[in-house]
């Protein structure tokens, strides 16, 4: 299918990230099941928060080591689709998963509220960052080199996926103290975010010409595919001769269709984003006024 049957069960699925990936639903799993009463103020964590983490780590692995990674690499198109879910679509699941008493147990201290977690959470701070990690990445020389320096590769992801959580930790924080920002001004957020993205996604999707050396350059996709690809990449040029072998077509199509898919999907979750603020904007006056109205009543 689509290649993926010339690569091997490890090139694949990554069995080590596997692993790691799976140690951590299982701890989640205990901390949140049998071992929550260890925990000050715990409660019962819904279902759906539950399926929500799981879900996230699901796609962060099918993204990052998956099947999905794979393809990042031979498709520019798949390589948009994992920033989208990986950066946009994970984030905001990973801490709506994560129930407000274990955020409280692990950030909740002194040293955290005043120091790092506080720097790290600030609103300008996360979307900045991601904007411009998001962006410088996708400058072609940049990306190019990033993808063939593995070392700097996980860096660079690392980096990028700790600035969409601080970003997306401010539309769905999950503890009313430590939010930053009125409802009003989260949605002027939301907004400001997806407008900071637009001109990297508008470079690549009126772009003329191939951009990324990555998915037209025989030589530098080899070199790239070493990232989660066993054994001599030259053995990859041999066998297939560059990365059009894969391709459903031609290279400007593939990156011009990469960079609406990144928009589409971006757009598509900001306005799930902006929909579920405004509710929750909604439904918390819609209870003060309630709250106002039954007050005269009780005395």
């Amino acid at each position: 299918m689509m290649g993926l049957e010339y690569f091997s069960f490890a090139d694949l699925w990554s069995p080590a990230f596997m692993i790691f990936m799976m140690v951590i639903v299982v701890l989640y799993t205990f901390v949140v099941g049998p071992w929550r009463h260890h925990f000050a103020a715990s409660a019962p964590v819904s279902v759906m928060r539950q399926l929500s983490f799981i879900s996230a780590i699901l796609l962060l692995y099918l993204t990052q080591g998956g099947p999905l990674s794979l393809l990042g690499h031979l498709m520019f198109t798949f390589h948009m689709t994992n920033m989208a879910l990986a950066y946009m679509l994970v984030p905001p699941m990973l801490i709506y998963g994560i129930p407000d008493w274990l955020w409280r147990a692990a950030f909740g201290g002194a040293f955290w509220q005043k120091k790092i977690f506080r720097v790290l959470t600030n609103p300008i701070v996360g979307m900045l960052a991601f904007v411009m990690l998001f962006s410088m990445y996708h400058m072609p020389d940049n990306h190019d080199w990033i993808m063939t320096h593995f070392t700097v590769h996980r860096i660079y992801y690392a980096l990028m996926f700790l600035s969409a959580m601080s970003m997306w930790w401010h539309v769905y924080c999950p503890i009313p103290e430590w939010r930053r920002m009125s409802h009003m001004l989260t949605l002027a957020y939301i907004f400001m975010s997806g407008l900071l993205l637009t001109p990297a996604c508008v470079m690549i999707i009126f772009a003329g010409k191939p951009l990324f050396g990555v998915y037209n350059d025989p030589e530098v996709w080899a070199k790239a595919m070493g990232y989660c690809v066993s054994g001599d990449p030259a053995e990859l040029l041999k066998q297939f001769e560059g990365p059009n072998f894969f391709n459903l077509m031609s290279a400007t199509d593939d990156q011009q269709l990469g960079g609406i898919v990144m928009k589409l999907l971006q757009e598509a979750i900001n306005v799930a984003a902006l929909y579920t603020v405004f509710m929750q904007w909604y439904r918390r006056d819609r209870s003060r006024d309630e709250d106002s109205v039954l007050e005269p009543a009780a005395e």
